[in-house]
Order: C-alpha cells, then structure tokens, then sequence
C-alpha cells in the first residue's frame, strides 16, 4: 500500500464534511469572541491571585466567559477542579442530599465515575445515602419508556452522558439531548438534567445548555480548554445549581467568594478562545482516521456516512495485539515520549487493565492525539484528539505502514 495515496483518496472524499466541520468551528469562533466582548476581557483577568482570592477578577471572569460561551447562565471554571470525573464528582455532591435519587438515563456511566456514585465505603454517593438508577439503553438510544418508568418523586438529578465512554455507541447529539430533557420535563420533573458534556465541547453550533440542560460538566485538558489549558474542570447552567455547586466546591459557609491561582489565568482564556478551531482539527483527525480504517475492513463508530457529535472514536480490531500495535503507533508519532512502548496496566478506576497511549504537551490531554482502551474482548481502541489536522494524519500515515507490513 501507498500510504500517501491512499490517504489523499480519504481525503478526497471526505471533502464536504471537513466543510461542515470548518463551518461549526466559525460558527462556535464567533459565539466565543463574542463572549469574550461582552466580559469585556482585558489583560488583568490573566493575573493570578493569593491567598483567599478575594476579588479576583480573572477566576470570576473566567467562569461568566465559559457560561457565555455555552449558553448558561453562570459558570465555574477552575484549576481546583481536577478532571472531568473530579468535576462531575464536586458538581453532583453539590445538587444531591441523603434519601435523592440519581437516574442515569443513558445507560451505565463511564467506568471513573461509578465509585464515585455507587462505591462502597469511599465517600460515595451510596455511603451519604444517594440512591442510584439507570435506564439501559435500547439499540443505543435512550429508552423512554424506561425513563418514565423509572421518574419518581426521589429523582433529584436525571444524568445524561454525552460522549461513549468505553461503550460501542455513538454519542449523543445535541438534538437527542433535547428530545429526552422536553421527555423528562413533560413528566412534570423538576429537578436538575445534568450532562456530562465532556469530548463534546463545540462539536455542534449548540450546547446542552442551551437547548434544555440545567447542567454540563467538563475537563479543561479536553475540547474546553483548546490544548492550551494545564488543568482543571468547568461547570456551567442555571444560577441556582452553580451557587450549590459552589459550596461543594469551597465550603457552605463561604461558596464561590475565594478560591485564588497564584499561576495565573492567561491559558485558561487562551485555550478557550483557541477550542473551536482546535476541537475541529481533532474532528477532522477522526474523520479522516476513520474513513481509513472503514476503506480497510475495520468496524469503527461513529459510521463515517454520520456527523461525529464527539472527538472521539471506537475502533474494533480481532485480537488484542492489533488493538495494542494501533495504539503503540499513535505514540510513537506523538511529539513528546515518542520513544517509549505502551503496555498495559492497572490504571486508577477502571476494572480491566488500560492501555493508553498520551504523548501530550499536558499530561493525559485527550484534547492531544491519544488513544486508549481496556484491553479486553471486544479489541477497542478509543482514538481522539489532534491538536493539528497534520500531526493526525501523520499518524496515520504511521499506522497505515505498521498494518501493512
């Protein structure tokens, strides 16, 4: 196989999509400028701050600007916040008390984030006394019939997770999200519809927010932060549910008014501002992989005849060495650790051993050209990220060489 060739038929025809993707990163472009206009942003906010940050402007404009950006009506962006499962982890003790009912209806949450919710002895949510339910999905859609089977007065919190986690699915789109949250509130519910909104970030012209979501939750090392962001989480939606989050966050007592940084903001703002044209390099990444990897006989989600409503995507391969040899070879081609030979551990968190494959300026950004998966039937590699459209199809160029041979 020619590579090279084989990889400019891809691209060929992939042509009309990678303009759908250009026209979403203008769109979101504009929509971020904007916010950052109206905040009326200015080189103060990158400051950092001591001690109990009072007044500090730049965290507090940091979080309007994201909540801007996303449709919501306040917002928390942090350093503080650690991860994405750590974000989900601080917003989700915030909303729920002992005796609330947390309904996931998409399905089993992503494996980080379940002994957060239903772990034993740990400070879980079940050892505060958060009940926990979950509707299966049906042919990976949400069941409604499940949902309001399962809707009851305890139900607090109706959780949605966006993105596949490591499940064979395509992620949820936007208008999906808004079907189920008119479903839920038809069903007279009034209590908060949270979304993990992580990989998802200005994949589309809308966010969950602003289409019927009380809450989204993400990482800053993934879309939101633009690759440019060292750390941290974000949390956005309605005023009231941010104001309780907020005391999680901090102490009850205290809630949002400190919180300092003395590192500085200037790459939280940069990486925003940067994220829509970033998350379209890392769509693009997919595309492309995936259309190469269909072309050659391999199943991958989401099908490349769909839009990607995630960065991420599922790669099925017949034996865990293929999966390993694929991953490998994102690595190799990564700029930083090149030279080092993925294997397989334990990783905190997860029940199967993990490979994973991060040779990031950040450490683990999987806004960064990364692959990952539990290395397990079925052989599934989860590829995502790019910060360039070219280091991506370099990688490719690399893989498509190894599996060759």
């Amino acid at each position: 196989m020619n590579a090279k060739n084989f990889i400019k038929e891809c691209e060929v025809k992939l042509k009309d999509k990678f303009e759908y993707v250009d026209d979403v990163a203008y769109y979101n472009q504009v929509k971020v400028l904007q916010a950052f206009e109206e905040n009326k942003v200015a080189l103060r906010h990158f400051n950092g701050s001591t001690g109990y940050g009072y007044d500090d402007e730049g965290r507090d404009t940091l979080g309007k600007l994201y909540a801007k950006s996303f449709g919501a009506e306040a917002g928390i962006a942090s350093p503080h916040l650690l991860s994405g499962t750590h974000s989900l982890t601080v917003a989700l003790f915030g909303l729920l008390r002992p005796g609330d009912t947390l309904l996931c209806v998409s399905g089993m949450p992503y494996d980080t984030i379940r002994g957060v919710i239903f772990g034993e002895n740990n400070g879980s949510l079940k050892d505060f006394g958060v009940k926990f339910e979950y509707c299966e999905l049906k042919n990976d859609k949400i069941d409604f019939d499940s949902v309001k089977s399962k809707l009851n007065n305890n139900v607090k919190v109706v959780y949605i997770q966006r993105s596949r986690g490591y499940e064979l699915r395509d992620a949820f789109s936007c208008e999906e999200i808004s079907e189920i949250c008119k479903f839920v509130r038809s069903l007279d519910f009034e209590g908060c519809i949270f979304v993990d909104n992580c990989y998802g970030e200005f994949v589309e012209k809308q966010e969950p927010t602003e289409v019927g979501a009380d809450i989204i939750v993400g990482s800053l090392i993934k879309n939101a932060g633009g690759g440019l962001a060292p750390t941290g989480g974000y949390i956005c939606g309605k005023q009231k549910y941010i104001d309780l989050i907020g005391k999680r966050l901090t102490a009850p007592s205290i809630g949002l008014e400190v919180g300092s940084y003395a590192g500085g903001y200037q790459y939280f703002y940069q990486g925003l501002f940067m994220a829509p044209h970033t998350v379209a390099q890392a769509l693009k990444c997919s595309l492309l992989i995936g259309m190469a990897m269909g072309e050659l006989g391999y199943i991958n989600y989401p099908a490349i005849d769909k839009i990607p409503y995630d960065i991420t995507r599922a790669i099925e391969f017949d034996s865990a060495e293929k999966m390993v040899n694929f991953i490998r070879e994102v690595q190799y081609a990564s700029p930083v650790d090149s030279f080092v030979t993925c294997e397989p551990w334990d990783m905190p968190g997860y029940d199967d051993k993990i490979i994973m494959a991060a040779g990031t300026f950040v450490a683990g950004a999987s806004i960064e050209l990364s692959a990952d998966g539990p290395v397990k039937p079925p052989y599934i590699a989860y590829f995502q990220g790019g910060l360039t459209y070219e280091h991506g199809k370099y990688a490719l160029e690399r893989i498509l060489n190894k599996i060759a041979k």
